[in-house]
């Protein structure tokens, strides 16, 4: 089962962004995701005819600090370890600047950020049968990421783009707690804890590592949203099924959240008023 064969997985996620031209380009040329549609005040990209990331203009947006609830980073994830080692080359060639380079054991990732601050992961997944369990916890760690190796397992191809079959693989979120972070998470989207670390908690179905993660790195006590504000505007989800959606809404009115829409197309906000939307795939 991949990332995105689980009950609930991601599939969009929307960013409010100031200058559009500037932050579009970045995605074009940076992660190389292809523009789907254009708007005047709206860009869409993704891999294939899959929308992978909305970019929303508004100039009077007031500007995300980093130490609010929000977005940490957006993870895209590539098919294999040898795309990810295509994108290293081509970031190595282009002077990509770089934030950090991580061995999660799970997964090979690299992080670095948009032109307005938007956290970025790219990152390649090692099989299933590669990840360990410990007390029921699948086990995830930062150890110094082997450049040589992925670059070598990329061997002579170069990079051509994001991938068709690249996809958003989670998104880790700012929070102002972890306890209501993983109760609306867990309890009410209906994520497993599946990892814990010092301050954040790691969330998915289907076995995956994780579809979210919350953190109180950066925003430990941080309150709602001060909206509109740059930055994270919508993480849009993908249920398996109607099954998964309809109790998905039955969990979020059982506990009293505001459900907004109606039947198989509605939305809800989290502790801090980031926006999650739902739908099912092939919609």
């Amino acid at each position: 089962m991949s990332a995105s064969d689980a009950p609930l997985s991601i599939g969009t996620v929307s960013l409010t962004v100031h200058d559009l031209d500037a932050v579009s380009r970045f995605y074009e040329q940076t992660l190389g995701l292809q523009l789907i549609s254009a708007e005047p005040s709206l860009r869409r990209f993704g891999a294939g005819d899959k929308v992978l990331l909305e970019l929303r203009h508004d100039p009077k947006a007031r500007r995300r600090s980093p130490a609010e609830a929000g977005l940490f980073h957006t993870a895209f994830l590539l098919p294999d370890r040898a795309d990810l080692g295509r994108w290293i080359k081509h970031a190595v060639q282009a002077r990509l600047a770089v934030q950090g380079a991580s061995d999660h054991l799970v997964s090979e990732a690299i992080y670095l950020a948009d032109p307005e601050g938007n956290g970025i992961e790219i990152y390649a997944d090692r099989p299933r049968s590669a990840w360990s369990v410990e007390n029921g916890k699948i086990k995830m760690t930062t150890q110094p990421l082997d450049i040589e190796d992925l670059v070598a397992a990329a061997g002579t191809a170069h990079w051509r783009g994001y991938p068709e079959g690249g996809i958003i693989g989670h998104v880790h979120l700012q929070v102002g707690a972890l306890t209501p972070a993983d109760q609306f998470y867990g309890d009410v989207l209906g994520l497993d804890v599946v990892a814990r670390s010092p301050g954040a908690s790691f969330l998915s179905t289907g076995g995956y590592h994780h579809h979210l993660a919350a953190n109180i790195w950066n925003s430990r006590g941080a309150g709602e949203r001060d909206l509109p504000s740059t930055g994270l505007a919508n993480v849009a989800m993908v249920a398996a099924d109607d099954k998964v959606l309809a109790a998905l809404r039955d969990r979020a009115e059982a506990a009293g959240l505001a459900v907004e829409g109606s039947g198989k197309d509605f939305s809800l906000r989290d502790p801090w008023k980031t926006a999650f939307s739902f739908g099912t795939r092939g919609e």
